[in-house]
């Protein structure tokens, strides 16, 4: 008798959408995070699989800080009118001022820990129990840690000494009033795999994905793109490079990498030869502490 197994993309596909499935069963009012990066262009790739012909049981949200690269913001717009599905923008800039919080000060005057405080008000505004999010295990440490199902408590918090079980294929999703959740259909991925599936299935991207030229600045060995919302100085030299993000986050956060790789083939030959994880290469953010991304997720963040 013949034995019949999965590709592994094909596997990894197949978890994603029982994932997507299990939100939509166990959940009153999910909603699906989307920045227009490629790992959230990905689940809505998988969301298309798993709900198709009929819509999305959920809307799209984007938690936009202002510092977002143009292109992936043109992405996002263009892809949710493309689908005919429902996108909530909600922007830290509002936050700040029904706040009165503290603009963040300094060269890379970072918004991202910010993004907590607009988060878990849209959760609230319009009382989702459950986020999906396109975090992988293999971006960083505090991530390989955290569970497809991860319970946060009613202030938005993460416990990693509370969380649940899982076992085989199956998810608890069961929380008290005030709880929410954030799912991660695509934990199990790495970077490699992501970029495998896009090839795959002939996925679009933003341009900033694949090399182009760009004014950069080299701060500490990493490569940032000049603009309005970092403030040069006279030690700072504008290079003009060719170059590529492997992560999108802000502009303020995000550092590009030095790239000739035109196409998808190219990147992935590149991300094959490389030994340094994107975030690890990239993220400006993740080196304020050996814990800055757990500090964060402790207090709400994605």
């Amino acid at each position: 008798m013949s034995k019949y197994s999965l590709d592994y993309l094909d596997h990894l596909e197949s978890e994603a959408i029982h994932i997507f499935r299990e939100v939509a069963g166990q959940f009153e009012r999910p909603a699906l995070l989307f920045s227009g990066g490629k790992d959230s262009i990905t689940l809505v790739q998988l969301a298309l699989k798993a709900f198709r012909p009929g819509k999305f049981p959920f809307p799209l949200v984007h938690i936009d800080t202002g510092h977002n690269f143009p292109e992936a913001l043109e992405y996002r717009d263009q892809l949710a009118k493309t689908l005919g599905e429902k996108l909530i923008v909600r922007n830290v800039e509002d936050t700040i001022k029904a706040k009165h919080l503290t603009e963040p000060k300094g060269k890379f005057a970072s918004r991202n820990a910010l993004q907590t405080y607009t988060l878990l008000d849209t959760i609230e505004e319009f009382k989702f129990d459950a986020c999906i999010g396109g975090a992988r295990r293999d971006e960083e440490k505090a991530r390989a840690k955290e569970r497809i199902f991860s319970v946060r408590d009613e202030f938005g918090q993460w416990d990693p000494k509370l969380q649940r079980p899982e076992l085989w294929n199956t998810y608890n999703g069961r929380i008290t009033k005030g709880e929410n959740v954030r799912v991660f259909p695509i934990s199990n991925w790495t970077e490699l795999d992501v970029w495998n599936y896009i090839r795959r299935e002939k996925i679009e991207l933003p341009s900033i994905y694949f090399s182009h030229e760009r004014e950069v600045i080299d701060h500490e060995g990493q490569l940032v793109a000049v603009s309005d919302f970092i403030k040069l100085d006279d030690t700072d030299k504008v290079l003009r490079k060719k170059v590529r993000y492997r992560t999108v986050g802000d502009m303020t956060c995000t550092a590009a990498v030095e790239s000739h790789a035109s196409n998808i083939d190219d990147i992935i030959s590149e991300i094959t030869a490389t030994k340094t994880s994107e975030r690890g290469e990239t993220r400006i953010d993740d080196k304020v502490s050996e814990a800055a991304m757990e500090d964060r997720k402790k207090n709400g963040y994605f």
